[in-house]
């Protein structure tokens, strides 16, 4: 996760699938912090269908189409379902989300699930 005062970087997890690449590759970043909305504060209200572009090191662009957009609470997020292996290129964008409490923070995640449909 990108720290909290960059509040409009989102992460890709580079020990795992590079985004356009066989595999799920993982994106993150934060929903909001102590200034106000980040970088994936409208995540949950993408739709199916949606789409999403990811610039990649190599200078192109890979674009993946939502597939759908949950929330799970901390306790019961689906470990394997968003991070396990996928036999075509996905993408998993996380943010936090679900209940919130002062004391806490968010109780819980946003997971976009989207496949790859173009590049350029």
């Amino acid at each position: 996760m990108p720290p909290a005062e960059e509040e409009n970087l989102a992460g890709w997890y580079e020990a795992g699938t590079t985004p356009g690449e066989t595999g799920t590759a993982i994106v993150a970043g934060h929903v909001d912090n102590a200034e106000g909305p980040a970088v994936f504060y409208r995540l949950g209200a993408l739709e199916k269908g949606a789409t999403i572009e990811v610039d990649r090191r190599d200078g192109g662009v890979a674009v993946f189409t939502v597939d759908a957009v949950e929330v799970y609470a901390a306790k019961d997020f689906p470990d394997e379902k968003v991070y396990g292996a996928a036999n075509r290129p996905e993408l998993r964008v996380i943010t936090c989300g679900g209940d919130y409490s002062r004391s806490t923070g968010y109780q819980g995640n946003v997971v976009v699930f989207a496949h790859l449909t173009g590049g350029r």
